[in-house]
């Protein structure tokens, strides 16, 4: 068993989710994508490896789980735990920082998500995502075998 480098919680969370490429996988969850060949497709091109090494850890760590449609048990369909959806505000912020502090043209996704978060309160935004979210991995849940 790993055990964590310090005692710091900002360091612990960092050992899960701290690199280039957990919070984008997480961050697709919210945005509806269930699948590895879904992950694929974000403009970040995520390679095949480390998409797969990244979905093993934030499950062993019990951010995501995973389920397979009765008719298709090839495939994955992934979905956050309550643990990852927690995970939203901490999204929410570095979109906000990002939109405050990086001076760029971002992407229709990251357009819609700051204009989103600029119209409505902060606490609201949260919620109804995280509730969003619960009702989406109900009917996941409801569907799978």
């Amino acid at each position: 068993m790993k055990i964590n480098r310090s005692n710091c919680p900002l360091a612990s969370a960092l050992d899960i989710v701290g690199d280039k490429w957990s919070l984008l996988v997480i961050r697709d969850l919210f945005l509806g994508k269930k699948t590895f060949t879904e992950f694929l497709k974000s403009p970040e091109k995520i390679a095949t490896n480390i998409l797969a090494n990244r979905l093993e850890t934030l499950s062993k760590k019990g951010l995501l789980k995973y389920t397979k449609l009765p008719n298709d048990q090839k495939t994955k369909i992934y979905y956050l735990t309550d643990k990852g959806i927690d995970m939203y505000p901490i999204i929410y912020e570095m979109i906000n920082w990002s939109s405050r502090n990086i001076n760029m043209e971002f992407g229709h996704t990251g357009k819609v998500l700051i204009n989103h978060f600029e119209n409505t309160q902060q606490e609201i935004v949260i919620a109804d995502a995280q509730s969003a979210y619960r009702s989406e991995r109900l009917d996941i849940l409801a569907h799978s075998s």
